[in-house]
């Protein structure tokens, strides 16, 4: 499976306020850069935290662009979700395309069931902390047939995804503005690496509205 992370940092690297609420960093010419990224792919995944905080929908994309790939049906909806958080009448439960919920063992039989019943496809890949052990859950996907995979945050699923080695690809708008505040969440949050640091090489820089989008492979993990 081919992993890449695509967000919208501010200056100082920000991914939105304090308060964690919906701000605005690109414009409209990233906001077409991020709806073809979709559409090349064969799912969209993000944290139950987004999922929370913004209620997307995630069915958004470059339909054009879509029918060059030669994809019909729209890019699925994945949501990290160890215990089933997502409510059922959350945005990416709206029918308009396929939903899997990654889960853990921990996840109550209620709330599973709810959740199935309002459409979720349920995927059960637990670690020994309780957490989704997201290799056991991106090796589940593939065998749905998920190879392309656009992960669009939050911060701590970013993280936990550079830590397992999973990510392949980063792609980066970096907006004209500054947020500060040492709570509001950054591109990558979770415990921090102090040591070992995933190591990325430039492929690409493009000025795109007030800001600049920067592409990295990731070479070291």
């Amino acid at each position: 499976m081919h992993v890449l992370v695509n967000a919208a940092v501010s200056a100082d690297g920000k991914l939105s306020t304090r308060r964690r609420e919906r701000l605005r960093i690109s414009g409209a010419e990233d906001f077409a850069r991020v709806d073809r990224l979709r559409a090349e792919a064969d799912a969209v995944v993000v944290g139950v935290g987004t999922v929370l905080a913004d209620d997307p929908s995630l069915t958004r994309y470059d339909e054009d662009r879509r029918a060059e790939t030669g994809k019909e049906d729209p890019p699925a909806r994945v949501v990290v979700d160890s215990t089933c958080r997502t409510p059922p009448d959350a945005a990416v439960l709206d029918g308009e395309a396929d939903t899997y919920l990654l889960v853990t063992g921990d996840a109550p039989a209620e709330a599973r069931a709810t959740l199935a019943e309002a459409g979720a496809r349920l995927v059960e890949a637990g670690g020994e902390d309780g957490r989704v052990d997201l290799p056991r859950a991106l090796a589940a996907l593939d065998r749905e047939g998920v190879s392309e995979l656009f992960v669009e945050g939050g911060g701590e699923l970013i993280f936990s995804l550079f830590e397992a080695g999973l990510v392949d690809e980063l792609s980066l708008f970096v907006g004209s503005l500054v947020v500060g505040g040492r709570d509001a969440p950054t591109l990558a949050d979770g415990e921090g690496f102090v040591e070992a640091f995933p190591r990325l090489s430039l492929t690409g820089v493009e000025r795109l509205d007030d800001g600049v989008v920067l592409e990295y492979d990731v070479t070291e993990s």
